[in-house]
């Protein structure tokens, strides 16, 4: 394996790596790295989250920055200002040693002026997200004519979030003469898109398999009722004593109450999401990063950017409605040649979910077992007589208070002292689960219930009273997936912090909900809007477009599996002109 000395990079990087702990080259820098020093050509690279991909490119860019130039020379746009700001931090550890480099972070959800102030200066490198960069560009204070590389990381996730507009619109303002480095976990086809349109031959360097999760990370599933996620997440908390984990639940809301709901329960947990100002951000990724926090519930869009080499688990709440964002997800841990768990908790219908992840990850997921309230105390208690078998005794320390411990507890045998030693950490866990039973979900549990309750009928109306659910007249046919619909609801609100409900994706068009204070909002923005050659049509759901079609579908389904003799294809008896005349000729002539 070739080392950083071996990628031509000067003295000064290699002594700010150094510093750093960086030994080897990761499999996407060992050929990014050397492919940007060494050729102009614009490059595509694909490897998964985690793997180093900003030394791939920062490193190289850095090197051949001109000390002359009073102009920005690089522009990086990544989906997330957490992503932003690590960026950021990033590449100036690895100038350390190198005079006269600036970077600097623009992003939204934040004051402009500082970051204009910072532009007046010299400014070498800009990294930013897509709102924010155009925002400055429109302004004439990011200036981008001479700029020599542009990057764009985590290129999915940024057009998954509704950037595509904003993406263009920079792209179209950025000279020729530049070299474009695109970097994804996953390459949609939105992606080659760009590519194909803004990309002059573009090389497609591949760390890893397209599309595939890391090798270091065992994938574990645990099916339970809906009704009992919360309980399990509990559970799966407390058999691992030292978890330190990323929650994943699908929306705001959700994360807000599950992560209320563990805080109350005492659990080490907060929440990460969109509606927390920039400080709020930094102090929970701070409790976090210092491991003050055993477990972060976080929004799929608010991880994104979060750089931390030593999570243990990451945990599904909800298995994801594209199943690319579960690389994402579990990209999370497993970090730096870690290993790492990444556990789904899913209920019976989420098998087809379940299958399209495995073929993705070309992965067979491994089915455990929720533990019992028994199994839990025990791995508990034995956690803390290990604690205190590996305690170091600072006697020095101690020494003043030891007559007096020694005087209270003297009228104690060794066998009571050591219960109530124990007891002191254990009786939380022994009350709460004091005559709890198994809340696993099995198959014979499924037939019984199926039996036992009739076909369910199409829900009407929104799962919730501060949803509106909307009626949208595209589905799989025309290619379309959870995470375009959300790209198509961010685009064209111009709103990227609306809470995204329930999504259902069927063959012709599909429903989605949003909260009922944007009702008004998505109906205008959805005005004369095409997706592909599609105009789009976009309603609140009726019992026209909602309760008649798609019961209709069913029932035909329905009819089909159970009466299969009826929809066996008959035998040909001619064409139904045919038939019509041999009724005809069985007829008496009239008199």
């Amino acid at each position: 394996m070739k080392t950083f000395t071996d990628q031509g990079l000067n003295d000064n990087i290699l002594k700010a790596i150094d510093e750093l702990g960086f030994i080897d080259p990761t499999p996407i820098q060992e050929k990014t790295i050397p492919a940007i020093l060494n050729s102009h050509q614009d490059i595509i690279g694909l490897a998964q989250t985690g793997t180093g991909k900003t030394a791939g490119f920062g490193l190289p860019i850095l090197q051949q920055l001109s000390t002359e130039s009073k102009s920005v020379q690089s522009i990086i746009l990544c989906p997330t200002r957490e992503l932003c700001l690590q960026i950021t931090k990033d590449l100036v550890n690895y100038s350390k040693y190198m005079k006269n480099v600036s970077v600097l972070a623009v992003y939204g959800g934040a004051s402009i002026e500082p970051q204009i102030k910072g532009l007046k200066r010299t400014t070498e490198i800009v990294v930013g997200t897509p709102g924010r960069t155009l925002d400055l560009i429109k302004r004439r204070i990011l200036k981008i004519e001479n700029i020599r590389w542009l990057v764009l990381d985590e290129a999915d996730e940024m057009l998954n979030m509704g950037f595509r507009e904003d993406l263009n619109a920079i792209l179209e303002k950025t000279p020729k003469e530049k070299q474009t480095l695109i970097f994804s976990a996953t390459m949609p086809k939105d992606v080659r898109r760009i590519a194909d349109n803004y990309m002059n031959d573009p090389v497609e360097i591949v760390a890893g398999k397209k599309n595939v999760g890391a090798i270091n990370i065992s994938h574990e599933f645990y099916m339970v009722k809906a009704s009992d996620r919360y309980i399990a997440l509990k559970r799966l908390a407390d058999i691992n004593p030292n978890i330190y984990a990323l929650v994943f639940c699908r929306t705001r809301r959700e994360t807000k109450d599950i992560a209320a709901k563990l805080i109350n329960d005492g659990y080490n947990a907060d929440a990460l999401h969109g509606d927390l100002s920039q400080a709020q951000r930094e102090l929970v990724m701070n409790r976090f990063r210092s491991k003050q926090l055993q477990l972060l519930v976080a929004t799929d869009v608010a991880a994104r950017g979060i750089d931390i080499n030593d999570l243990t688990h990451v945990l599904n709440y909800n298995l994801p409605d594209d199943p690319e964002v579960y690389i994402h997800r579990s990209g999370r841990t497993g970090r730096a040649g870690k290993s790492g768990i990444s556990i789904s908790i899913i209920h019976s219908r989420d098998g087809r979910k379940l299958r399209e992840i495995e073929k993705l990850v070309e992965k067979k997921f491994q089915k455990k077992l929720i533990p019992t309230g028994k199994e839990i105390c025990e791995k508990r208690l034995y956690t803390v007589i290990d604690k205190i078998e590996r305690v170091t005794v600072d006697e020095p320390q101690i020494e003043p208070f030891l007559e007096v411990i020694y005087k209270k507890l003297s009228w104690l045998d060794r066998d009571e002292l050591i219960k109530r030693f124990v007891s002191v950490e254990f009786n939380r866990f022994l009350e709460y689960y004091k005559g709890t039973g198994d809340i696993n979900f099995s198959a014979d549990e499924d037939k019984n219930r199926k039996e036992r309750k009739p076909k369910k009928e199409w829900k009407k109306g929104p799962s919730s009273n501060s949803f509106s659910r909307f009626f949208i007249n595209i589905g799989s046919k025309q290619k379309l997936k959870a995470t375009n619909l959300i790209g198509l609801i961010n685009e064209n609100t111009r709103k990227r912090d609306i809470e995204i409900g329930k999504i259902e994706i069927l063959r012709n068009f599909s429903f989605f909900e949003i909260e009922k204070d944007h009702e008004n909002l998505v109906l205008d923005s959805f005005k004369d809007v095409q997706f592909g050659s599609v105009k789009l049509s976009v309603q609140l759901s009726s019992k026209d477009n909602d309760d008649s079609d798609l019961p209709k579908m069913r029932r035909e389904k329905e009819k089909k599996y159970e009466n299969p003799e009826r929809f066996k294809k008959s035998k040909s008896y001619g064409s139904r002109k045919d038939r019509t005349k041999k009724s005809y000729s069985k007829r008496k002539p009239r008199r």
